[in-house]
């Protein structure tokens, strides 16, 4: 059994050595690519420049991306990773729309990691058709997992009169993944500065306003239980009666709107 342990420890560590070497030379790629791109154009920059201002062989180049334009995006296979994680390891008693949301977030994330390249990437890729197309397909990656996320918590061959839950579903992942690009570019066009996050939790409040309460366990079908407060003036005094899962913000918007009518 020790022999076993100590076998094991080294391929570990050589594991981890490996994945920070592939890490460092992707990285080190893309900054040469967007380097060359801005000061040459994309057009005329070739990945054997790319490859020599990174010091490393073509080889090596297409060892690690298949074309020039994907050379520029170099974190988005590894954060859909983390992202399928998130949805793998999410507690069955979350609301699958909030957990979609704690997905998206860690695509945030590798934005907001690296402020000043994430701005330079979105200027090229506004220049740049090709790599406008490429981030595209990227965005369409995520929204396709968090759709077959949300499907998976409906009986999606139940396509029976009145039953909306697949259409939700498409909607409410097309929804998270909107939001969170209307934030992302706000943000981008404002320089990189600012809490994003705080930023995309507001629209994350928007969105689960709007389909949470068709969403998931514990669903409700009529609007007027669908709100998420009843409130009451007696006298001097507001009592507000909520429901377990309503967020404060919502809570908030009811007390305020029975003041005004009030």
């Amino acid at each position: 059994m020790p022999q076993s342990v100590k076998s094991d420890v080294p391929e570990t560590a050589s594991g981890r050595r490996a994945a920070a070497q592939r890490h460092r030379v992707r990285q080190d790629l893309a900054a040469a690519a967007m380097q060359l791109f801005a000061s040459q154009g994309y057009e005329a920059t070739t990945v054997d420049e790319i490859a020599a201002k990174a010091g490393v062989a073509r080889r090596t180049f297409f060892r690690h991306f298949r074309s020039k334009e994907e050379a520029i995006f170099p974190d988005h296979d590894d954060t859909l990773v983390r992202v399928q994680a998130v949805l793998d390891s999410a507690d069955p008693r979350e609301h699958p729309l909030d957990t979609v949301c704690r997905g998206i977030t860690e695509v945030l994330r590798m934005y907001a990691q690296l402020p000043e390249v994430s701005v330079e990437r979105y200027r090229l890729t506004r220049e740049v058709p090709t790599l406008r197309e490429r981030e595209i397909a990227s965005v369409a990656r995520y929204e396709r997992l968090f759709t077959r996320y949300l499907l998976g918590h409906f009986d999606e061959g139940a396509h029976r009169d009145g039953d909306d839950d697949p259409l939700l579903a498409e909607v409410a992942a097309s929804a998270v993944v909107a939001a969170h690009n209307h934030v992302l570019r706000r943000w981008l066009r404002g320089g990189g500065k600012g809490d994003v996050e705080t930023q995309l939790e507001h629209a994350f409040e928007v969105i689960r306003t709007t389909f949470g309460t068709g969403i998931g366990p514990g669903r409700i079908p009529s609007r007027a239980a669908a709100e998420p407060a009843t409130v009451s003036r007696q006298g001097e005094v507001v009592v507000a009666v909520a429901r377990t899962d309503a967020s404060p913000a919502e809570i908030l918007r009811s007390i305020e709107e029975a003041l005004r009518r009030s």
